[in-house]
């Protein structure tokens, strides 16, 4: 077994976990993964029990569902299967995961599924809230950068890290709300970004290696070349929330969200908020409630072209020195 700290949860492995680095070896076990196995009842709970409960809108070549979701044994697990093979077990309690694959993809592939919305699934099953945003530490405190699917949250996040900041978590960042005080636990010390924001960062798709050998994302690695990787929790000092690219010469713009305004934009960058409620929406409406009315939350607009990336990470900078 490999020992592993995600998120603020201890998890033991039955083999090395890609983009995790390993820790020492915890008592209070909070999650056991197997990989490459699955458990011995899953195809006779399949067969007799096992009820749709979830299906993508997002469609594949094929016609598929990208991910459909099964409860399994009454409810006791959940089984997710993605289009291309990929199949997860995860228990009620959020405290067993299984993991198999095909023959024609990797451990790598598999763990991309497992650090983003599985883990992130796990968090929801145990109580966790999160944001799909990227985390950076400025100082003491802690920025997110939220947004939807394409909205730039990991380009901004890493181009951060190019000046210096520690990031804390990419497209997954778990909260905490310790007595009104909201803090961010940080994830996993990579940056998962596509060819064409690494073209914009770095002068060249092939400037950084492939996240997995079948995956065009590419990884940038928070533990080499100078960059910082923040390992403790830290208060949340402010949401940015990403929104759609202008090409308006007064872009990148950074503007408040108060009231249902900010609550709304809370809310629709919840992770994984398009699943069918575990028991933790109305926990997790109220957590969201008390951070749009405590938190600075504001709204960026981002300039159409990539060139003008440093602009917007001023802009970000600046709206949080003066008003933070």
């Amino acid at each position: 077994m490999v020992a592993y700290t995600l998120c603020g949860l201890h998890l033991a492995s039955t083999c090395t976990i890609p983009g995790l680095a390993a820790s020492e070896s915890s008592s209070d076990l909070d999650v056991l993964v197997s990989l490459q196995e699955m458990p011995e009842w899953l195809t006779e709970a399949i067969r007799s029990r096992g009820r749709l409960w979830h299906a993508s809108s997002y469609r594949s070549e094929t016609g598929d569902s990208a991910l459909t979701i099964w409860t399994l044994a009454d409810g006791a697990y959940f089984w997710f299967r993605y289009c291309d093979g990929t199949e997860f077990v995860v228990d009620r309690a959020g405290t067993r995961v299984w993991a198999a694959w095909p023959d024609a993809l990797t451990l790598e592939d598999a763990a991309t599924y497992l650090l983003g919305p599985i883990w992130g699934f796990v968090l929801r099953l145990r109580g966790h809230i999160c944001l799909h945003a990227g985390a950076v530490a400025i100082g003491d405190r802690a920025i997110a950068l939220a947004g939807p699917p394409g909205a730039g949250k990991s380009t901004t996040t890493a181009a951060l890290a190019k000046l210096g900041f520690p990031v804390l978590c990419d497209d997954l960042v778990p909260l905490r709300d310790e007595g009104g005080v909201f803090s961010i636990v940080p994830s996993y010390p990579c940056l998962r970004l596509w060819p064409t924001s690494v073209s914009a960062l770095f002068g060249s798709a092939e400037a950084l290696p492939p996240l997995t050998p079948n995956w065009d994302k590419r990884s940038l690695d928070l533990t080499a070349n100078g960059y910082r990787f923040g390992t403790d929790p830290l208060p949340l000092a402010a949401i940015y929330v990403l929104g759609d690219r202008s090409p308006q010469i007064d872009a990148p713009l950074v503007s408040v969200l108060a009231g249902h305004a900010a609550l709304i934009a809370l809310i629709a960058n919840t992770y994984s908020n398009l699943l069918p409620d575990t028991g933790t929406r109305t926990p997790a409406l109220r957590l969201l409630g008390r951070m749009a009315a405590r938190l600075p939350v504001r709204r960026v607009t981002p300039h159409a072209d990539v060139a003008h990336l440093p602009a917007l990470c001023r802009a970000i900078l600046d709206d949080f020195h003066a008003y933070v």
